[in-house]
């Protein structure tokens, strides 16, 4: 990374480690809402939510590769903010959106008072909008409208946070492809499962260094050393596809890409509840929460077996 990539990420860490205690996500779990719109604020003010918007806008007018490293963040803190959605959506806007329309949303993204999602009509996937949103960027068919007059209804998520059917709505068309905007989403949610698996990762190294068994540390055991190395190797390559993914955006990288986020993803999150024991069983313990965030972006995503599908297709 570069030197201003580098301090984008630590502040990031910084705002969101502050806010995404075992306590604080329990809590918001609890609640009605079910989203940090303080944290969503604070993200805000520190210029983070619109940093890949242009500067005429309020945003910072960098890329792509800076949005995901921020999106890779909030899934390393489980953040429970509408940022991926936000930032996609807000970037499709960006990218395709006429000039009333960018004045409409865009300055509201970069201050925090306007939240947006996005219905890509992925193939597999579960169908629902995660939010809460205020307008919404949906492909129907070939062609995408940026809907700002929606009839949604809350449903519950697998992550304690509430989705949305969205019913009917209706707005503007969207000069982008459907294709564009389902490359967008399943790029921002590869870089969230590669937050989530890599933080995974490190939490369960750290727990079997801490705990002993027949006077022993636990991860001096070759079996759980196994494991973990495992896991390790299934991110290093998770980290090199989103990014091949990212600098090119080309159809088959971001399928490759997003087969490993889905796949390793799994199966990383697996090995952690394992290697935890009892506690990865326990709901008031924090271990079990990646589990969830990795079972909901693969139901958003439609799931690894629907990536090798479309990976062979391809090569066909």
């Amino acid at each position: 990374m570069t030197p201003d990539q580098q301090a984008l990420v630590g502040l990031a860490a910084e705002i969101l480690a502050a806010r995404t205690s075992n306590d604080q996500l329990a809590s918001l779990e609890r609640s009605p809402e079910r989203w940090d719109a303080a944290l969503w604020k604070e993200l805000a003010e520190s210029g983070l939510v619109g940093i890949a918007l242009p500067e005429e806008y309020g945003g910072a007018g960098l890329g792509l590769v800076e949005l995901c490293l921020l999106l890779e963040q909030q899934g390393r803190f489980l953040a429970m903010v509408p940022l991926w959605e936000t930032a996609v959506a807000a970037l499709l806007i960006a990218e395709g959106g006429t000039d009333a329309q960018k004045q409409a949303w865009l300055p509201g993204v970069c201050a925090g008072t306007v939240r947006l999602s996005v219905s890509p009509a992925l193939d597999g996937s579960d169908g629902l909008v995660t939010g809460p949103f205020d307008a919404l960027v949906l492909v129907e068919g070939s062609s995408v409208v940026l809907a700002g007059s929606i009839d949604a209804t809350a449903v519950e998520s697998t992550t304690h946070q509430l989705a949305y059917d969205v019913v009917a709505a209706s707005g503007e068309p969207l000069a982008v492809t459907a294709e564009r905007v389902q490359d967008l989403v399943r790029i921002a949610l590869s870089a969230v499962q590669l937050g989530v698996a890599d933080a995974g990762t490190r939490e369960a190294a750290q727990h079997l260094t801490g705990r002993e068994q027949f006077g022993r540390s636990l991860a001096t055991f070759q079996a759980t050393q196994q494991q973990l190395a495992d896991c390790y190797c299934d991110v290093q390559a998770m980290r090199a596809t989103v990014g091949q993914a990212i600098h090119t955006q080309a159809r088959l990288d971001v399928d490759v890409a997003v087969w490993w986020a889905t796949d390793a993803g799994e199966r990383i999150q697996h090995v952690v509840q394992h290697v935890h024991g009892g506690l990865g069983a326990d709901v008031t313990y924090p271990v079990h929460r990646r589990l969830l965030w990795t079972m909901r972006t693969n139901a958003l995503l439609g799931g690894p077996s629907r990536q090798l599908v479309r990976l062979g297709a391809a090569l066909v």
